[in-house]
């Protein structure tokens, strides 16, 4: 046997054995193995279906959270403005109800001073009569000390009074 050149009947069975081995490929080898790639061809095609859909998915969760988020500031915005209005309505209503009650208070001490003023005018008053009372009799006292001054001055205060009549 020589190395360089083969022999007829080993060149005719390694023929035959390799005809009778790709023929079982054939059959069964190679459908199986294309299904199998075919099968991971379809998977990938799926699998990037999916993710484009994902990722479709996304931007469109991303749009909604944006407009969640501006939609979010909006009504923000809107609150931070109405607690604003209210805290001005609220501050306006209170200096309303201070001036007021203010303006009530010195009304009252107004009247509370008006009341005073008066009460002491008559105090005073009442005083001041009193004291020219005290004063006048201590007066017609001195001067009336004799009798006869005594009747003079009472026929001349009878004469006034019937005259004033």
């Amino acid at each position: 046997m020589n190395l360089v050149t083969p022999d007829v009947g080993l060149l005719f069975w390694t023929v035959i054995i390799f005809a009778i081995v790709l023929a079982i490929l054939w059959k069964y080898g190679f459908p199986m193995i294309t299904g199998m790639v075919e099968k991971r061809a379809d998977y990938i095609d799926e699998s990037l279906r999916q993710a484009r859909e994902a990722e479709d998915r996304m931007k469109g969760l991303a749009q909604e959270q944006q407009k969640l988020l501006d939609d979010t500031s909006r009504q923000q915005s809107e609150m931070l403005r109405e607690a604003a209005k209210t805290r001005d309505s609220i501050i306006q209503q209170a200096r309303e109800e201070a001036r007021k009650q203010s303006e009530d208070l010195i009304e009252k001490a107004r009247i509370e001073i008006a009341a005073e003023k008066e009460s002491a005018m008559r105090d005073i008053r009442r005083d001041v009569a009193r004291l020219s009372v005290q004063i006048a009799e201590k007066l017609l006292r001195e001067e009336l000390s004799p009798e006869h001054k005594k009747a003079e001055y009472l026929d001349k205060v009878l004469d006034e009074v019937q005259t004033n009549k």
